[in-house]
């Protein structure tokens, strides 16, 4: 898993609340298990009419936005059905970072397990990174998980919180996988042992 350590980028404002996990990710690109190849799918419904034409008021169709790494959401994003996809989709189309005033409980911890680190923040403080996102690229958001800041392209600063565990596997990239392969030393030992027990 890529660590997250400081990402500086074009922030996309997406006011709308209650962002389900079908919005991020509909259901017919569920087919598959692997986690590349689904950002073409990201907000499709929203993204794209049904011939396939961009639908241009969409903010991730607007030029300012497509290479937008951050994404300023609505109340309650990732309700709905757990699906593990909606991170992937979210990560495979370049969003490491999601920023709202809540998050359900699954999607939320999802997305520290691909990489992403989901922010809280108050609504008042949601409102000044919608600002910041609508001035397009010529605004820049820096998010610096170490000092656990927002910096705003005017240098307003906005505090948040983060489980102090959730951090350290972000700043070191650690996936479960790689939890347990940092335990690799005491696993070897421990199976060795095991040679020294013929009854089992």
């Amino acid at each position: 898993m890529q660590a997250f350590t400081v990402l500086t980028g074009v922030a996309a404002p997406l006011r709308v609340i209650n962002i389900d996990t079908d919005m991020i990710i509909p259901k017919q690109y569920l087919k598959t298990i692997k986690r590349t190849g689904l950002g073409k799918g990201l907000f499709a419904e929203a993204r794209f009419n049904p011939d396939g034409s961009e639908i241009p008021d969409f903010v991730l169709n607007q030029p300012a936005y497509r290479d937008a790494q951050i994404l300023v959401a609505g109340d309650n994003f990732g309700c709905g059905s757990s699906r593990e996809h909606a991170p992937w989709a979210l990560l495979d189309f370049g969003i490491r970072c999601v920023i709202s005033t809540s998050f359900a409980d699954i999607f939320y911890n999802n997305c520290f397990k691909n990489g992403i680190l989901p922010i809280v923040v108050k609504p008042e403080e949601l409102e000044m990174l919608f600002e910041d996102a609508e001035r397009g690229s010529n605004a820049t958001v820096t998010v610096d998980l170490e000092s656990q800041e927002i910096r705003g392209p005017d240098g307003g600063v906005i505090r948040f919180e983060i489980d102090p565990f959730r951090k350290h596997c972000l700043l070191n990239g650690l996936d479960d996988i790689g939890l347990t392969l940092e335990k690799g030393a005491a696993i070897d030992a421990y199976e060795n042992k095991l040679g020294e027990r013929p009854w089992l």
